[in-house]
């Protein structure tokens, strides 16, 4: 359940600017409440902060947020429509140097290169390019905690160790090297909301 990075490294001729899903429609609702429900209100309270604090973001209809307090076999990445407060959840991997031991719960960050760990803080997501999972998108991280993501190769990805049936088989997904790594299906409808430089926020945070 092991599995090294995501090659950044783009082929050339497989460049694409803006993710190539257009995403389904999303039903009409009342402005987002303070916290919607089902994310821990502090740390939407500091995604919501990063988000105002950061007039370049251009795509501020959605935001991520990963709720790494929850084990990796619960949907913790939260994608929020701020305009409606509608909520997409899906299950998402963590580092395997923020997880030595592979209990299935997020222990450490890591901002280090060579750590293999998940960073916390702000980032942006960026273009998407053909690497070793198939079609990823790039993101940038915003916080001393996570200036080296590019770097370091952090991106957003599928993986065979995000799919669902890890979590049947052994009760948890397995771990990237610090990617957000998530089932092929459920990659794709992350990537169609957040694209175009949108917000992720990632952090632990006690309910």
């Amino acid at each position: 359940m092991l599995s090294s990075a995501a090659n950044a490294t783009p082929i050339p001729g497989f460049i694409f600017r803006t993710p190539p899903l257009q995403p389904d429609p999303l039903p009409v609702a009342p402005a987002a409440p303070t916290s919607p429900i089902g994310i821990n209100p502090a740390l939407y309270a500091r995604a919501k902060a990063a988000l105002d604090s950061r007039k370049f973001i251009r795509n501020r209809d959605f935001i991520g947020i990963a709720d790494f307090a929850l084990a990796s076999h619960d949907p913790r990445f939260h994608v929020v429509h701020m305009p409606s407060g509608h909520v997409e959840s899906y299950r998402v991997a963590h580092g395997r140097g923020s997880d030595p031991a592979h209990c299935g719960y997020l222990e450490q960050f890591s901002n280090a290169f060579g750590s293999k760990a998940t960073s916390n803080g702000a980032y942006m997501t960026a273009d998407t390019y053909m690497g070793k999972y198939g079609l990823s998108m790039r993101v940038h991280g915003l916080d001393w905690s996570n200036s080296n993501a590019e770097a370091r190769a952090i991106v957003i990805h599928n993986a065979w160790y995000a799919e669902d049936d890890a979590v049947a088989q052994h009760g948890k997904l397995g771990r990237s090297e610090g990617c957000f790594a998530f089932s092929r299906e459920n990659h794709f409808r992350v990537m169609s909301r957040l694209g175009g430089g949108a917000l992720i926020y990632a952090d632990k945070l006690q309910a």
